[in-house]
């Protein structure tokens, strides 16, 4: 394994699932510890939620991001621990991914990481009550289609609808107010879109609707302490890599209502030199992005211990 041409990627939303971390927290001591002092932090069971659910309770805005966050850095710790030589080349991660890829890359520390996606996830709830909205894939129309659509049906309902993220070719996400995302699944049908369809989701995230949530987190972003990355770390919003505490700061102050730049930020990495991708927590979203963003990258989810067991004994 070449680490100087490899990238860890790290998931956001959409890729919780009942039962994550569990088999990492049985297996391994800092994985379990990891989850204790998030449940400690916090204030309540986490772990439990993670490992049992409710679903219902798992996908709450609120516990999403910092399960996920815990999630990841519990596999993270696990795989240092076996492959103490592991250090990417390139990190990133989608959305709230990107807060456990600033943590892999010793830019933030795991306690100030929880600390920010606590904070993260409880005001965009709040925000999502105060200002409703939705979010709505749209599959097999151009990035650039999706944009003008969003233009357009804004202008035409007075109300608001932007690109939240650029998943890869021929995947968008929108988001906005919910008469307006109607709108537009129904113009992007239209369109010739191979599907566009409503997700299970009531917070508007990257868009404006988010905008009432930006002073609390600001100051969070504030008082955390952040370090220069030990490797470079590309951000969503620019597509490019974060140098410096201060480049972390403007990245995480614009990223709650701009959109998330995934396919711009994974070609910029392969440009880089990037081979082998790496997708650290639950799931394997960030797996099947990449196959449609470069199909001959090697990609590898370490989402349970029998898929790190997998990848360890491919090393040997």
């Amino acid at each position: 394994m070449d680490w100087k041409t490899s990238a860890f990627l790290f998931p956001g939303q959409g890729s919780q699932a009942v039962g994550m971390g569990a088999d990492f927290a049985r297996t391994f001591a800092l994985a379990r510890e990891t989850f204790e002092q998030a449940d400690e932090f916090l204030g309540f069971d986490l772990s439990r939620i993670c490992f049992e659910g409710p679903s219902e309770a798992l996908n709450q805005t609120d516990i999403t991001q910092p399960a996920l966050y815990v999630c990841s850095i519990a596999i993270w710790r696990a795989l240092q621990e076996c492959l103490p030589a592991a250090r990417p080349a390139w990190l990133a991660g989608h959305s709230l991914g990107e807060f456990s890829a600033l943590t892999a890359a010793d830019a933030l520390s795991f306690e100030a990481g929880l600390r920010l996606v606590e904070a993260r996830g409880r005001l965009m709830r709040r925000a999502g009550a105060e200002n409703p909205g939705a979010m709505a894939a749209i599959l097999a129309l151009d990035i650039a289609e999706v944009e003008a659509l969003c233009s357009a049906v804004s202008a035409e309902t007075g109300q608001v609808v932007v690109l939240a993220n650029d998943n890869c070719p021929g995947q968008a996400v929108v988001s906005g107010n919910i008469a307006a995302v109607d709108r537009l699944i129904e113009r992007a049908s239209a369109a010739g879109a191979r599907r566009a369809v409503k997700l299970s989701v009531s917070v508007a995230a990257h868009s404006p609707l988010m905008a009432s949530a930006l002073a609390g987190f600001h100051d969070a972003v504030q008082r955390a302490a952040f370090s220069p990355p030990a490797a470079p770390v590309y951000g969503n919003v620019l597509a490019k890599p974060l140098e410096s505490a201060a480049d972390i700061q403007i990245e995480l102050d614009q990223q709650l209502t701009r959109s998330v730049r995934w396919t711009e930020s994974m070609r910029a990495i392969i440009a880089a030199g990037a081979q082998t991708f790496i997708e650290i927590g639950s799931g394997n979203v960030l797996a099947g992005l990449m196959r449609r963003i470069d199909r001959s990258k090697a990609r590898v989810s370490l989402n349970s211990v029998r898929s790190l067991e997998t990848f360890l004994e491919s090393l040997a």
